[in-house]
C-alpha cells in the first residue's frame, strides 16, 4: 500500500491547491490542521484518496507520524519568519521526507543546519519550496547558457487584488515592513516596503513595487555569483500599496507598532477592496550580464497569471518534489534550500492547465 503524503495546513490557501493536484495525479493525501470542518469539507470533495487528521503539529506530530506513516510531509503552515525547525527535526527522527513553502530569509538558508541529521537518517529536507527560490532559480538555470556571468538581477511579484491571500503570507510581509533589511549584494542599506517604483508587466500595465525580504537575497548571489540583486513585491491597487508604504515610514521612524499583530484586520480591509481590482498578477525577472562575446545583454522574463490562477504558481515545486519522492525518485539525502531542484520546463508543464503565460524578450 502506498504511503500517504501528509500536508500540514492541507485545506489552507496553498495547501488545498497542493492537495487537489496530488489527488488528481493519483497520490494518497492526508489533509491535516486544527480545523476539522475545513479538513472534512475538502476531503469529502476529493474522494477515497484523501483522508483527514486534526491535530496540533507543534504538540502531536510525533504520534501522528507513527500512526499514519507518511512518506513525505509538506509544511504550509507559516509564517516562517519566527518559526523553528521542530517540525523538520521531528520528520528526520521518524524517517519522513520534509518539504516546506517557507519564505523567511533566515529560515530557508538556515535549514542547512539540519544537513548532518538528515543525511544520517537518509531523508531529504528541503525549505523554500515555492516561487522563490524554486522558480527564480529555475529561470536563472534556464538562461545561464546565454550568460558568462550575471551582473544584476531585478525581480519581483505583483499578485492580482482578487487572487486569494492567506493570513500567514500577510503576517510574513508585515514582519519586515519599515525595518532595515540585512545587507545583500549591491545594497548595503535597504528598508522593507520602501524604495517604491513602477514596474511594467505585459498585459497588466504598470504597478507599484517595494522592497521585500526573501531567501533569494542571500541564496542566489551565493550560487550564481550575482553582483547586484533586488527583489520587490507589489499590490495591484495603488491605495493599498501606498497605504502600506505609509505605514512603513511610521515603523522606520521608530513608532512602536506591531504590524503582524494587526494582520487579520489588515487582510480583511484589503479583501474589502477586491471589487476594485482584478484576478490577474505577474512575476518579472530582469537578468543582466555579459555573453560569450563579452557583450552586455539583458533578458526579461515574465509570467502572467489570469483568472485568479496566480496562487497555483507557488505550489508547483512542492507538488513536483512530493510526487517524485512518493514515487521513490528521491533527491539527495540532506537538508538544503530549494535551488536548482525543479527545471523550468517541468515547472511550466505543471502549469499548463491554468491561465498562465510566459513572455520573454532580449535586449
Amino acid at each position: 500500500m502506498q504511503r500517504p503524503i501528509l500536508i500540514l495546513g492541507g485545506y489552507g490557501n496553498f495547501g488545498k491547491r497542493i492537495t487537489r493536484a496530488l489527488v488528481k495525479d493519483g497520490f494518497p493525501v492526508l489533509v491535516t490542521g486544527r480545523n476539522q470542518s475545513k479538513a472534512r469539507a475538502l476531503v469529502s470533495e476529493l474522494g477515497p484518496l484523501a483522508a483527514e487528521a486534526v491535530f496540533d503539529a507543534n504538540k502531536n506530530l510525533p504520534e501522528e507520524l507513527r500512526k499514519h506513516q507518511p512518506k513525505v510531509l509538506i509544511n504550509t503552515c507559516g509564517p516562517f519568519q519566527s518559526a523553528d525547525y521542530n517540525i523538520a527535526n521531528t520528520c528526520i527522527g521518524h524517517g519522513v521526507h520534509y518539504i516546506d513553502l517557507a519564505d523567511g530569509r533566515d529560515f530557508v538558508a538556515g535549514i542547512r543546519a539540519l544537513d548532518d541529521a538528515a543525511r544520517s537518517a537518509n531523508v531529504s529536507v528541503v525549505s523554500g519550496v515555492s516561487t522563490v527560490p524554486g522558480l527564480s532559480s529555475a529561470v536563472l538555470d534556464y538562461y545561464k547558457c546565454e550568460f558568462t556571468e550575471y551582473d544584476e538581477l531585478i525581480f519581483g511579484i505583483s499578485p492580482g487584488q482578487q487572487a486569494e491571500r492567506g493570513l500567514a503570507t500577510t503576517q510574513g510581509i508585515l514582519t519586515f515592513v519599515g525595518k532595515p533589511l540585512r545587507p545583500f549584494a549591491g545594497h548595503p542599506k535597504a528598508y522593507g516596503w520602501q524604495e517604491i517604483h513602477r514596474q511594467h508587466y505585459p498585459d497588466l500595465g504598470s504597478r507599484w513595487m517595494a522592497n521585500c525580504d526573501i531567501p533569494d537575497l542571500d541564496l542566489l548571489p551565493e550560487r550564481y555569483n550575482i553582483r547586484s540583486i533586488k527583489f520587490s513585491a507589489g499590490l495591484e491597487l495603488s491605495a493599498i500599496h501606498l497605504g502600506l508604504w505609509g505605514l512603513s515610514w511610521l515603523i522606520r521612524l521608530g513608532l512602536p507598532i506591531n504590524l503582524p499583530r494587526f494582520a487579520p484586520q489588515l487582510l480583511a480591509l484589503a479583501d474589502w477592496f477586491n471589487r476594485f481590482g482584478s484576478a490577474a498578477g505577474g512575476m518579472h525577472m530582469i537578468m543582466r550580464g555579459n555573453d560569450c562575446n563579452n557583450d552586455h545583454i539583458e533578458r526579461r522574463w515574465f509570467i502572467i497569471a489570469k483568472n485568479g490562477h496566480g496562487p497555483h504558481i507557488p505550489t508547483i515545486p512542492a507538488i513536483i518534489l512530493a510526487k517524485r519522492w512518493a514515487s521513490n525518485k528521491l533527491s539527495a539525502a540532506g537538508a538544503y534550500p530549494c535551488i536548482g531542484l525543479v527545471s523550468l520546463e517541468n515547472y511550466l508543464e505543471e502549469l499548463e492547465a491554468y491561465a498562465i503565460t510566459i513572455i520573454t524578450n532580449k535586449i
